[in-house]
């Protein structure tokens, strides 16, 4: 993978991660709720209709999780803009760090929790943010061999 294709690839993984966030935190107010509210009962596989966003414990526990989305993806985005570009070993890193240590206390707690499918989805939303990273790395080592 070209370095400019693993940009554009970190970028849409960082979009990805804003828009679902704003999403998260909009759900407490717009009909998105019913959406969240799906995807709550889906990580408590199976789909039994008992996980919702209601209440107030959820409801600002859903405000601060869309917020550290947002977050994530914002500073994904702009490691992926201002240092990547120029030091693809040092961005690539800090990206690395932050999206694994984000995902193996989450699915570890949601193995804890009962939502062992949540770490179904992480580990497809880990993957946006780690193979554009791996697959320059390969393609860097392969034209340097």
């Amino acid at each position: 993978m070209t370095q400019e294709m693993a940009i554009s690839a970190l970028k849409l993984a960082a979009f990805g991660s804003v828009c679902f966030g704003l999403a998260l935190v909009l759900a407490l107010i717009t009909p998105l709720q019913g959406f969240f509210d799906l995807f709550f009962d889906l990580v408590h596989y199976p789909l039994d209709g008992q996980q919702a966003l209601t209440s107030d414990s959820g409801r600002v526990l859903a405000a601060i999780t869309g917020g550290l989305l947002v977050g994530l993806g914002a500073m994904v985005w702009c490691i992926a803009q201002d240092i990547y570009p120029q030091d693809p070993a040092t961005g690539g890193r800090i990206i690395l760090i932050g999206v694994w240590t984000w995902y193996l206390p989450d699915s570890f707690g949601s193995v804890i929790v009962g939502a062992w499918f949540n770490v179904v989805l992480n580990t497809g939303f880990l993957a946006l943010f780690v193979l554009p990273i791996l697959l320059h790395r390969q393609s860097q080592r392969a034209l340097t061999s």
